[in-house]
């Protein structure tokens, strides 16, 4: 890295690098962009340059393939730092599938087994490949077909896990086969129960007059006969 003077000025020239930059781009025309990707137009190599500068930015050739080739003005050293940002980020959430061993016997117990399995299962849910060995010992060898049943069982205990990618094969004192994890299948969103809606309150009926009252009922007149002499 060397100091360049420009005029009055002084910039950094950072050659060799994935990018040709700055007094490395000498081409006759480019196609310049802005900083905030405005399009400059076509101009020489020296007056894209001198933009750059201008703005304390870097010249930096995006697109050598092009015709004419095209050029950014830009913080280089900020685009690079976000980049290797970006890497790093992509990385960590890139999960390594990885390959785990279970080893057991063609004569294993039914304790061990299981041991085994819950640890087979594990390997599988977090998304790594499984090898699963039986090793014969003397004369377990004339009675292969022993391991292959130990085999076959581990391999439909988790079958609703995982896929049979090889089946068992007998390699020396060895039998193997491999298992992936099955592909997931997004659960359904379950739909939220629908509101009850409370009823409605009825409206008091507007301007209705209250029923009459009845008319009072006057009493009967009586007649008194007055009596005979």
């Amino acid at each position: 890295m060397s100091l360049c003077p420009v005029g009055k000025q002084e910039v950094l020239a950072i050659s060799k690098l994935a990018h040709q930059m700055n007094e490395d781009i000498r081409d006759k025309e480019v196609r310049l962009i802005g900083e905030d990707g405005e399009q400059l137009g076509l101009m020489s190599a020296a007056e894209a340059l001198v933009i750059a500068y201008d703005n304390d930015l870097d010249l930096v050739k995006i697109s050598p393939g092009a015709k004419p080739p095209v050029c950014k003005v830009m913080d280089y050293g900020k685009f690079k730092f976000e980049q290797s940002k970006k890497e790093k980020e992509q990385k960590r959430n890139q999960h390594v599938v990885e390959i785990k061993e279970i080893r057991m016997s063609p004569v294993i117990d039914t304790n061990d087994f299981n041991v085994k399995l819950r640890n087979g299962h594990k390997f599988l849910k977090e998304g790594d490949r499984l090898k699963v060995t039986v090793r014969f010992r003397g004369r377990q060898m004339a009675h292969t077909e022993i391991g292959r049943a130990v085999l076959e069982r581990f391999a439909e205990a988790c079958d609703e896990i995982a896929v049979l990618d090889k089946n068992p094969k007998l390699e020396g004192r060895h039998m193997s086969m491999f298992l992936s994890p099955r592909a997931q299948k997004p659960e359904k969103a379950e739909k939220p129960p629908k509101a009850s809606t409370p009823p409605k309150a009825e409206k008091p009926a507007e301007n209705v007059e209250p029923p009459a009252a009845p008319a009072p009922v006057e009493p009967a007149a009586e007649t008194v006969t007055p009596a005979e002499a």
